[in-house]
């Protein structure tokens, strides 16, 4: 079984669940919320379930009235730019993560846009930090405009999606994120062309090696369980072990609930009828 905070990049202190983005956790007055204790009667995995729950619930809440906060403020103002920064550092945060591993082309093909990463990319994203500054700035700070027209403005944003405002934003830049990493792309072979005539940079080029037996052992070792299984379900199995809710995969990927509730009901009947009879995955969603 793998590590739950690997498949992100160890990101346990930037899941979306996080209050990093939060600036007001008051609920409104009308909500009445479950008191925590009412677990201890509870079965344990009853009670993780219930707590996950829980603070969803407590999460989203915060958001409703953090929105309703910014709204009076036609989500400008110092208070937005607060509030927008402290997004903007979480999401820088969690790209990082995400990139560091290669998590993030399971998750942007998963919603429908394979990027067919090269050795030498997903080389150089685990191990040259600039690289991965470069990608999650632009990223950001492009899905912080859409964001704020689509998911505020445009109250793209529900309380009763079930997932919270760090989640949504999260699927924001993984739509963002493809067509920055092609520009990338394009720009990279716009130099590599550019170059072709200086001798010195020719033979320096040649002395790359592009090598998977140079990436991370941690890396190769978080999808060795997933390995046989589509893009779409190893993403909705690893954000689950990660402690996303169904509710906040559904955003990330795009996708609804009960089509993620789908994906994990046939895998824990395959992967039963495989411990029975000892056979292998068969890699179908």
């Amino acid at each position: 079984m793998i590590n739950a905070g690997k498949a992100a990049g160890d990101r346990s202190s930037v899941h979306p669940s996080s209050a990093a983005v939060q600036l007001s956790n008051t609920p409104d007055s009308c909500d009445e919320v479950v008191p925590l204790d009412v677990l201890a009667d509870l079965a344990p995995q009853l009670a993780d379930e219930t707590r996950r729950v829980q603070e969803n619930l407590d999460r989203r809440m915060a958001d409703r009235q953090l929105v309703r906060e910014l709204a009076a403020s036609d989500f400008t103002g110092p208070r937005y730019r607060r509030f927008e920064e402290e997004l903007a550092r979480y999401g820088l945060s969690v790209l990082h993560g995400w990139m560091y591993t290669g998590f993030i082309f399971h998750l942007t093909a998963a919603r429908g846009f394979p990027l067919h990463p090269s050795d030498a990319e997903l080389e150089e994203l685990s191990g040259d930090v600039d690289a991965r500054d470069e990608l999650a700035i632009m990223t950001v700070a492009l899905a912080l405009l859409h964001f704020r027209e689509k998911a505020l403005i445009g109250q793209g944003w529900r309380f009763e999606a079930g997932a919270g405002l760090a989640t949504y934003f999260m699927g924001t830049c993984l739509s963002v994120f493809p067509n920055e990493l092609r520009k990338r792309r394009n720009q990279h072979k716009r130099w590599r062309l550019q170059d072709t005539g200086d001798p010195a940079l020719s033979r320096r080029q040649q002395d790359v090696i592009s090598d998977p037996g140079v990436l991370a052992v941690g890396n190769i070792r978080v999808w060795e369980y997933l390995k046989r299984v589509d893009e779409r379900t190893r993403a909705i199995l690893a954000l689950t072990i990660d402690g996303y809710s169904q509710e906040e995969i559904a955003q990330l990927l795009g996708t609804s609930v009960r089509a993620v509730e789908g994906v994990l009901h046939r895998w824990r009947n395959r992967e039963k009828a495989n411990q029975q009879w000892g056979g292998e995955p068969d890699g179908k969603p």
